[in-house]
């Protein structure tokens, strides 16, 4: 699958944080800001749909936007060259497999990253592993839907999980997952699973872990919230700080209450719980 990524020239913070907001209500799956310059990535695919409202948007706006395409090949040379270290706080160290060991008494989760995001360098994966590392998930069975490179569903494994199924619609990410997880010597607790939030119907978890986007979390928050155990923890991020009071009252909604959050460079992580 190729990625498109729309280049938008912003001037400042505050822009970008605004710009990002705006466009996370289309199918954009991660966004990044560097030097003035805001990034916005979206499957190839399915730009052709929004194209025009993304278009009038920025019109709006006063922006002006380029387009261009990522074939895989060059994304996965690109993520190969970039992709730095990840610290969690001394606790946890996401690598590529070219990449130091961590310290001694630090876990690791080593990913090598191809077509699918989630490799800890955006703020909610950090956030995210941060939350699993204190979940209390030991024992446990779990979900991480929209997995990506699976890098959650190794963490929760690693701190104990009895089982978590990884969840992606990208057959990339789910190759990807695949890969990351036998080479973390966890592939007998994590199981990928490619497909959308329908592959659960039925299942039961104890915790879920989903970073997507506000859109998607708000429209599959019912199916979230028929899989988990009551008391069970669902945990979010993938979503600003504007978008909390959304996506908490969706979770309210399904019998969930939040009862933890934190922010980090403007992107939320909400944890909620399910009612006994």
């Amino acid at each position: 699958m190729d990625y498109t990524v729309l280049h938008i020239a912003v001037s400042d913070d505050e822009q970008a944080e605004i710009l990002t907001a705006e466009l996370a209500d289309f199918p954009f799956e991660s966004f990044e800001t560097e030097d003035g310059l805001l990034k916005a990535y979206i499957p190839a695919v399915r730009l052709s749909g929004c194209k025009t409202d993304v278009d009038a948007l920025l019109a709006r706006r006063g922006v002006e936007g380029r387009y261009a395409v990522i074939p895989t090949q060059n994304w996965n040379a690109s993520w190969e060259s970039d992709f730095p270290p990840v610290d969690v706080e001394g606790r946890l160290r996401i690598r590529a497999p070219f990449h130091d060991p961590a310290p001694a008494g630090e876990m690791e989760a080593v990913v090598l990253p191809r077509m699918s995001f989630g490799t800890g360098h955006h703020a909610t994966t950090w956030l995210m592993s941060r939350a699993v590392l204190g979940l209390g998930v030991a024992g446990r069975t779990g979900l991480d839907m929209g997995s990506g490179t699976g890098v959650l569903a190794i963490v929760a494994a690693k701190c104990g999980a009895a089982h978590v199924d990884a969840v992606d619609i990208d057959d990339w990410a789910d190759e990807n997952c695949r890969e990351n997880v036998a080479a973390n010597g966890v592939a007998d607790r994590v199981e990928p699973m490619l497909g959308d939030v329908g592959r659960i119907a039925g299942r039961r978890y104890d915790f879920i872990l989903a970073n997507i986007n506000r859109n998607v979390l708000v429209a599959d928050m019912p199916a979230y919230a028929a899989a988990l155990v009551p008391g069970g923890d669902l945990v979010m991020s993938g979503f600003l700080e504007a978008d909390t009071a959304a996506v908490t009252q969706a979770a309210a909604e399904q019998g969930m209450e939040t009862v933890a959050a934190e922010t980090r460079e403007g992107w939320m992580m909400i944890r909620v719980k399910k009612k006994k």
